[in-house]
Formats: structure tokens, sequence, C-alpha cells
């Protein structure tokens, strides 16, 4: 397991796939908000959260269509299928990777460029928060729409279908955490629901992921 882990993050870094692309367009997004919306900084403040949330949405679906399809192309996934690994552990250890070198990196640089949108300081903590609770969610649904088109041309786009609407609650739930934190009121409920999801996510998706290699894999 931890063989697999390595491979896929030196992989991920190397190829270019995933640390840095996801950085750059999240950095690319920040920075044209201002020319579209105005250089109004109580606009920009207003709208900060949501930004920097759908930002970090957008920017996890960049990498999705490499999560398997890599593995698919060149064999490894056969071997994974076949191997003493449970396949639901494989795609635990997929989610995990994708989270580590994108999710994670945009959850850390999110107060930064935050900065950028004159986003208000007391929303820096509850915007780190939110984002550490429910991107993993991201890349584990991320992981599931990447098993189910797995092997399928311009599955890219098809991932993108199927995963969006997925991930409306967890926007939902992650912009409405920091915007109640920024005015003072209680963030409770819906870092609570953003902890749920994560966790339905982690319980229930590597079974329904391995389900979907070993379909696409017969």
């Amino acid at each position: 397991m931890i063989a697999l882990l390595q491979r896929d993050l030196k992989l991920a870094i190397r190829a270019g796939g995933g640390f840095g692309l996801g950085l750059a367009f999240f950095l690319i997004l920040v920075v044209l908000v201002p020319f579209g919306v105005g250089p109004n900084s109580d606009i920009l403040s207003r709208i900060a959260p949501g930004i920097l949330w759908v930002g970090a949405l957008l920017s996890c679906l960049l990498s999705l269509d490499r999560i398997f399809q890599l593995d698919y192309e060149d064999g490894t996934l056969d071997l994974l299928a076949t191997a003493p690994l449970p396949l639901e552990a494989a795609a635990t250890l997929k989610a995990l990777s994708h989270w580590l070198v994108t999710g994670l990196p945009l959850t850390l640089a999110a107060p930064l460029l935050g900065v950028l949108l004159n986003m208000p300081s007391e929303a820096t903590l509850w915007l780190v928060a939110s984002l550490a609770l429910g991107t993993p969610a991201l890349s584990m649904l991320g992981t599931f729409g990447a098993a189910l088109t797995v092997g399928l041309k311009r599955g890219g786009l098809l991932i993108s279908l199927l995963v969006l609407p997925l991930y409306m609650p967890t926007l939902i739930f992650g912009a409405e955490a920091v915007r109640r934190g920024t005015e003072g009121l209680p963030t409770g409920t819906a870092l609570a629901f953003l902890a749920a999801i994560t966790a339905g996510c982690a319980a229930l998706l590597p079974f329904a992921s391995a389900a979907a290699l070993r379909m696409n894999l017969r």
C-alpha cells in the first residue's frame, strides 16, 4: 500500500498533472476575478470565500481523468485487479494521492490567494477548516467518477458531468461555513455536514469505485 501511494505521488509530481496544474489554475482564477467584477474591495471581500471554494472545486476536476487512465493504458490496472491488495484499498490510495497533490496544496494556498481578493482576516481560519474537511470528499467522489469512466474516450468530459452534481453539497456547506464564520455566526452545523459528507464518502465510495473498476475491466 505504501509503495503504491509513493508511486502515485511520484507520477503525479513528475507528470505535472496534479500539484502544479491545480495550483496554477487556482491562481489564474483568483487573479482574473477582480478584472471581471471590478476593483471594489467590498464586493471582492464578500464573494472571496465562494470564489475560493469554486476555484478549489474546479482545480480538483482538472486531474481526475488521470487517476486511473494511465494505469489502464499501460496495464497496471489489470495487475492491481489481480494483486493481493483489494481493489477497494487501491481506490482509497488513489483518492488519497489525488488529495495530497491537489486538495492539500489548495487548502494551504487558499489563505494566501484570499489576500488578492481582500478576504477578511477572520475568514481565514474557517476557510482552511472547511477546505480541510471538504476537499477529501472531492477527491473520493472524483475517484469514483474516474472509475466509472476508465477506458472511455473523452472520459474527462464525462467525469465532469458525473461528478459536478455530486460536488454541490460540499460546495454549499463549505462556502456557508466560511460565510457564517466571517459574520460571527455559529459554524458547527456547516462543518459537521462537511465532516459527515467526507466520512460517508470514505465509508462507501471505495467499494463503489472497486465495483466500477471490476465492471470496466471485464
